[in-house]
């Protein structure tokens, strides 16, 4: 009896010790992102996104260096206290090497310290200058763009002298960096920002807003080259359709914007020529990893890939490669090292890690809006979409993206 106690515990031990092995020998990665909430569409869209990156970059095997990599999903619900728990968590007892997310980027603000206390890298999937910018640690690495690339790529679309532009944002970090941000690159190029209108980011009425923005503009002069409404938004309510209810063109005023994911570019098609950057739109790149992407995500999902399936494909795409040039090492200080001006292939072509600030560089896409039926946007419905036409691409050495993190 004795001998079966001692093989049975001997063996139980074995058990123990190569189940340690085996979780210590994969890549644990948590996905720290509102899969519930305002922006549950955009999470859902990296979450797809990052599994299919990580496919492509594996050719199917999910491992690199001889490690398996394992994706922990948590729910940040949207909000920054509950963020900043899941994210110790993660550190702490699901012993994870990278965090990605969150991608509001209040909740994503919020986090930052949490990786720097733990010293283990952070990858926020959210867009505000502050998170490469004056919230940054050595921790923090973005694939996604920021407000910025945003901000230069839209100036450098529309920006001249003889331009003015009233702006209409969310007031939170999101939208106040972004029109920092677009102010800066739209005077660099001549141009100028003339009102700011700020609004709560659940609002819905936007009559008053847009009559502010109309008196800013509409008897100003010095702007023969045109009078724009800007607006940076994000979530499923936007002001575009309510102000151009209101008609700005008997002000001689038009509306700009930036680009967006497919549900809300379909309602771009009531504002057709009108001009913007964004960061992806399916049919933009021409290269041979986009075209496997699109491909498989039409067989997979039945529908096309959007803006966040892109940036969660390339944030796969970086961490893989990061992970092939430290060998298989997880290790903070290793992967920092690996990661610092690391050039990494993605679904829009090639972008690099600016070693400065850890923000990744990379093109936009000069677009004008063309209303378009198209039944291959969403799986169940044909719809009467504002395409984002390819005017050019932007390329990232024609952007001049400032740094923020004093570093």
């Amino acid at each position: 009896m004795k001998q079966r106690l001692l093989a049975v515990t001997a063996f139980t031990l074995g058990t123990l010790s190569f189940s340690a092995v085996a979780q210590a020998d994969s890549v644990r990665i948590a996905h720290v992102t509102g899969f519930s909430g305002p922006l549950s569409a955009y999470a859902k869209q990296l979450s797809d996104g990052m599994s299919m990156g990580f496919e492509y970059a594996t050719d199917g095997s999910m491992e690199v260096a001889g490690r398996k990599i394992e994706i922990i999903d948590k729910d940040t619900q949207n909000d920054p206290a509950r963020a900043r728990s899941l994210v110790e968590e993660a550190y702490a007892e699901d012993d994870v090497s990278i965090v990605v997310g969150p991608v509001a980027s209040g909740v994503a603000l919020a986090t930052l310290p949490i990786a720097e206390e733990y010293e283990r890298i952070i990858m926020p999937e959210g867009v505000a200058d502050a998170i490469t910018g004056e919230q940054w640690n050595r921790y923090v690495f973005r694939v996604g763009r920021n407000s910025s690339q945003d901000a230069v790529s839209n100036a450098v679309a529309l920006g001249q002298p003889g331009v003015c532009v009233a702006t209409i944002a969310q007031d939170y970090a999101f939208g106040r960096d972004g029109v920092a941000a677009y102010k800066e690159a739209m005077t660099a190029t001549g141009g100028k920002v003339v009102h700011e209108e700020y609004l709560p980011t659940d609002a819905t009425d936007f009559t008053a807003a847009a009559q502010r923005l109309f008196g800013a503009l509409k008897d100003r002069d010095g702007c023969d080259k045109g009078k724009y409404i800007f607006a940076i938004w994000a979530g499923s309510a936007n002001p575009l359709s309510r102000i151009q209810d209101l008609h700005p063109e008997r002000h001689g005023i038009k509306i700009a914007t930036g680009g967006n994911i497919l549900p809300a570019l379909a309602s771009y098609s009531a504002f057709p020529g009108m001009e913007g950057a964004g960061f992806y739109y399916f049919e933009s790149p021409k290269n041979e990893i986009n075209d496997w992407f699109v491909k498989e995500h039409f067989k997979r999902f039945n529908a096309a890939p959007d803006f966040f399936t892109a940036q969660g494909f390339a944030q796969a795409m970086a961490i893989t490669a990061a992970l092939r040039k430290t060998e298989g090492s997880t290790d903070s200080e290793d992967l920092i090292e690996a990661m610092e001006g690391l050039s990494f292939d993605t679904p829009k072509g090639k972008m690099t890690f600016r070693a400065e600030d850890h923000q990744a560089m990379q093109a936009m896409y000069h677009f004008r809006i063309e209303s378009q039926e198209r039944d291959d946007w969403f799986a169940d419905r044909t719809v009467t979409a504002g395409v984002p036409v390819l005017v050019r691409e932007i390329p990232m050495d024609e952007m001049k993206i400032p740094l923020r993190n004093q570093r």
